[in-house]
Formats: structure tokens, sequence, C-alpha cells
């Protein structure tokens, strides 16, 4: 447990230094394989559920065995531990791509910030005002900080090295694969279904930890109230927390791939402006440090006993 611990900081003090590889990045070849699978087993966009599942099985089980295997027979299993955590966050990454947003807007480039915006969401950014664009890179910046750090580092505790890249493999197929479109309807059904499963706990601790980190008593108003209305069953505490921590008014419809879709506000305060993203990124790190600030005070008392 105390080595546990101590590769929780020392990944997370090498992703705030490092950030991620630039180039060779692992989930960035994971990726180009899931869509090279996709395309043999989902023909003509017919597949159905159980492809799907079989797609998820093949491409998420034998890489975690096999890291299973390596952290188990590994003479310096503990580094190696530590390097699959550290590959698994993004973190810094996701405080980077969002600072690019403010940078530009801060400096009346809205043409260069939607294009910015596009690298973080999936919804149309052409006709994006200022307060769409801060908006959207908040509700991003909210959502993903479980999806890039707390959600592997809760995994990290639990199973090891195995479990948290088995987290983040099926994290990144349900980004891929998880839209209800006539393409992914049926055969991401299995992607997006384990995503909810194992972002289930995760995404409640990381909705507390931005009630810590901000505004206490709106966020847990807004995750009480909000986050059933919400349509995904754990973005809906992690954005309705954070959108309270910060008091800002987010959520309400936003355009995708052409259709407009009716979204429940998230939060309650002001409407968000530029300099909104860099708070929202500093409530993510605020919530950063006190993870690794347990971490450490586990270690610790461990240490100790």
């Amino acid at each position: 447990m105390i080595q546990t611990m101590i590769a929780v900081v020392a990944a997370l003090a090498l992703d705030h230094l490092l950030g991620e590889p630039k180039r060779w990045h692992p989930l960035v070849g994971f990726g180009h394989l899931a869509a090279w699978i996709e395309k043999k087993f989902n023909v003509n966009e017919g597949a159905g559920v159980s492809a799907g599942i079989l797609c998820v099985f093949l491409l998420i089980a034998p890489l975690t065995l096999l890291t299973f295997l390596l952290a188990y027979y590994l003479p310096l299993a503990p580094l190696f531990e530590t390097l699959i955590l550290y590959l698994a966050l993004g973190g810094r990454s996701l405080v980077e791509h969002a600072g690019q947003v403010h940078h530009a807007l801060i400096a009346g480039k809205p043409d260069e910030a939607r294009r910015f915006t596009s690298y973080l969401v999936s919804r149309d950014t052409k006709a994006m005002s200022e307060r769409d664009m801060s908006r959207a890179t908040i509700e991003s910046t909210l959502e993903n900080g479980c999806d890039a750090v707390f959600a592997p580092l809760f995994w990290f505790m639990i199973g090891g090295a195995p479990a948290a890249l088995c987290y983040r493999l099926a994290n990144t197929l349900d980004a891929m694969w998880g839209y209800r479109t006539k393409r992914y309807a049926q055969f991401g059904w299995a992607a997006a279904r384990l995503d909810d499963v194992l972002n289930f706990i995760p995404a409640r601790l990381t909705a507390l930890t931005y009630a810590l980190s901000g505004q206490f008593n709106n966020a847990l108003s807004c995750w009480r109230t909000q986050a059933p209305h919400w349509k995904s069953p754990n973005a809906g505490p992690v954005m309705s927390s954070g959108a309270g921590a910060l008091a800002l008014q987010l959520g309400g419809p936003a355009l995708y791939h052409g259709y407009m879709q009716k979204r429940p506000a998230l939060g309650k305060g002001l409407h968000p402006v530029a300099d909104d993203i860099n708070r929202a990124t500093k409530l993510l790190q605020r919530g950063i440090l006190a993870w690794s600030a347990v971490a450490l005070f586990i270690a610790g008392g461990l240490s100790l006993a």
C-alpha cells in the first residue's frame, strides 16, 4: 500500500513536470488500433451489440493481462507501475489545452480560440461566441478532470497499474465509439456501458473533490438538484458540482453535428467569461494537490505503523 501511494505521488509529479509524451504516446497507438478493428468489425455500420462486446474484449483484455503479468514479475515492478499510471494521466495536457483557448480569447483571436475549442469538445464551434467557448472549455475541463486524472488514480489505488490501464482503455473506447449515432448506436453500446460502470465511483469522488476545492455548499446544492437531470449518470454529478464550486452557469443548449441539443442548466451564478477558464483549471489543480496530499498522508501513516 505504501508503494501504491508513493507511485501515485510520483506519477502526478511526472505528469506535472513532463505532461503527456509528445510522440509515441501509447494511448494514441491504441486509438489507431481501435479504429482499425472497428473498421474490420463494424462493416457498413451494421455491426450489432455482440460485435462491439467482442471488440472491447479483444482490445482491453490482452493488454490488461500483459500489464498484470509484467507488474507481477518484473524486478522493477514499482517503477513500471508508476510509468503506466503516468501514461494514463492527462492533467497537465488538459490544463494546457484549456489555456490555449483562454490565451486566444484574451488576445482577441476568436477564430484561433474556436480551433482550440474544437480540440476539446465534439460540438460545433464555427459560430461560437466568447461565452460559448468559455462554457465549452470549462465543461470539458471539469468532465475530463475525472476521465484523465481522478478516475485513473482511483483505479490505480484499487488494483494497481492493470486496473488503471483497463479503465483508461475503456474510457478511450467510449470516447471513440460511445455516440448515439447510426454508426455506433449498437456497436458502441458495450464501450459506453463499461465506461459508465467504471466511472460510477470515481465520478462521485471527483464531484466531492470539486466541492471541497471550491464553493462547497453551492456545489453540493447543484449536485443534488441538477445532476439527476443530466443525460449522463456520471458527467451529471461531476459537471454540476464543478459548476457550483465555481459559482458559474454552465450547461444549456449546444450544437452537435448540426443539431441543437437541449441540455439542462448546470451550476448557479454568473455566465462564464474567458478568465473563468483559468478558475476552472485552478479548481482542477487544487483537487490534484488534495489527492497528492492524501496519498502522502496515507503513505506516511502506514510507514509509521
